[in-house]
This record gives C-alpha cells, sequence and structure tokens, in this order.
C-alpha cells in the first residue's frame, strides 16, 4: 500500500463517522487539519459544493499527493497549502468548520494550536475531529507493543516521540478546547476497527512505516531487528481474515462551538 492509500485504508470506517458528524452544508468554507494526501479535504469540498475547502498539513510530499489528486479528481473547490496549522496565520473568521481525521494529536501547545483554529472560524463556527481513545482500548497499538516487547524486552516498545494518544481524556480535552475559545465540548464513541491490508505482508509493511514501529526497529541491532520484524509478522497473521489484516480500535468524535469572536493576538 503506498501512503496515501493505505491510510485512507486503514481509517475507511472511521471517515463514514466523521462525515456524518461533520454535516457539511453546501455553502460551508472548511478547514482541514493535518489533512495528509487530502482525501478528507476533497469529500468536504464536494459536500461543500457552493463553498470551499482547504487541507493543511506540515507535509509537503502529502500536500504534493493531495493537490495531484484534486486535479486527477476534477475537485474545482479545494485548496491545499504545506503549513502548520498550530502556527499558521489563517484570516480571522475564515471558516465554518474545522475538521480532522486523527490530526490534531501532536500540537506542541495544544491549547494555542485549539486557539489560533477557533480565530479562524466565525462566531458559532465548528470544530469535528477524530482522536484516538486511551491506548489500552486499542487493540492495535496494545499488539504491536506486545509484538515489539517480546522481541527485545519492554525498553523496545517504551513511549516516544509524538503522542497518538494526547487527546484520550475527555476531561483533559474539554478543559484545553475551553481554554482555546470552544464551548459544548462532546464526544461520540467511535469503535470500528482498522485495516492494515489485505494480507500478512502489506500489513507488515504498513506497520513498519508507523512512527513507533520505526523507533524501535532502528535502536536494534539487525539481529533483533529480524526477531522483532517475525514476532510482528506472526501476531498480523494471527489478525489475518477473509477481510484482510484488521484490528478493534476505539476513538472518539469531539464536537465543539466558538461562542464569540477571535480576533489575532
Amino acid at each position: 500500500m503506498g501512503l496515501a492509500a493505505g491510510y485512507d485504508a486503514e481509517l475507511r470506517r472511521h471517515d463514514k463517522a466523521l462525515r456524518r458528524a461533520a454535516g457539511v452544508r453546501p455553502h460551508d468554507h472548511v478547514l482541514d487539519i493535518g489533512c495528509g494526501a487530502g482525501q478528507t479535504t476533497r469529500w468536504a469540498a464536494r459536500a461543500a459544493r457552493a463553498g470551499s475547502a482547504l487541507g493543511v498539513d506540515v507535509s509537503a510530499p502529502a500536500i504534493g499527493r493531495a493537490r495531484e489528486l484534486a486535479r486527477e479528481e476534477g475537485v474545482r473547490n479545494v485548496t491545499f497549502e504545506h503549513a502548520d496549522a498550530q502556527l499558521h496565520p489563517f484570516a480571522p473568521g475564515r471558516f465554518d468548520l474545522a475538521i480532522s481525521r486523527f490530526g490534531t494529536m501532536f500540537f506542541d501547545d495544544a491549547v494555542a494550536a485549539f486557539a489560533n483554529i477557533a480565530r479562524a472560524l466565525r462566531p458559532a463556527g465548528r470544530l469535528v475531529m477524530t482522536v484516538w481513545q486511551a491506548r489500552e482500548r486499542n487493540e492495535w497499538d496494545a499488539a504491536i507493543r506486545r509484538s515489539l516487547e517480546a522481541a527485545e524486552g519492554p525498553a523496545a516498545g517504551a513511549a516516544g516521540g509524538p503522542d497518538a494518544f494526547s487527546l484520550a481524556d475527555p476531561p483533559t480535552v474539554r478543559e484545553t478546547l475551553r481554554a482555546a475559545g470552544f464551548a459544548g465540548v462532546e464526544f461520540t464513541d467511535v469503535h470500528e476497527p482498522v485495516y492494515y491490508g489485505p494480507d500478512v505482508a502489506a500489513a507488515l509493511d504498513w506497520v513498519r512505516g508507523f512512527a513507533c514501529t520505526d523507533a524501535v526497529l532502528r535502536r536494534l541491532d539487525p539481529a533483533g531487528a529480524t526477531r522483532a520484524g517475525e514476532r510482528l509478522r506472526r501476531m498480523l497473521a494471527a489478525h489475518l481474515s477473509d477481510d484482510g489484516v484488521r484490528f478493534d480500535s476505539r476513538a472518539w468524535i469531539v464536537t465543539a462551538t466558538t461562542t464569540e469572536p477571535h480576533s489575532p493576538e
């Protein structure tokens, strides 16, 4: 699986839940945070047929691919910017809706980042995002970690770098969003599997590309990396079904609204 196709395939069931919650209207102007290759931005643009959609991401290659796909698919009311939503100087009050598919968990300063997003929304503008619930509720994370730890001991699976579960705790997220200028924060449980590929080889290639997996494998000597890879392969084989390699997962759809105009600081 290529990066864009793989990520979109992995989260296709989560996409359906996000679309329902977003409820993009024909005249909406939509901001897609951490848009990757732009699948969510393009469907938002199609729904906002008399409006527009802007996708932003910190990955220049992802933005380049997003632009290519939009051209290929003939989506005209969509644009993409290589930008960090934490700091980008969006026009105040430009958007009706901000969406994100697992693109908001890695902010360095979550309050400042969400405040920047709030300023980009009009009064009563909406935020709708999917984030992972706690790691212990996500089978995929637990299975990967157990495989790596079994290969080299607990240190191999130790957490490090960006935290994909930083927005898992509802009270913390509610406090963060309120401090950033949002109100009416609500959480909806999303219990859907993630898809890692049609067979074990594709799934192994996909999982080895995860930042957490790659970091561990890079720390190991060649023999240790081989053992870890074999552990991962056996674990993925245990999750292979007739329709591919799947893992249980739990996510939140978090919704909130802005209540007052936000001017640049």
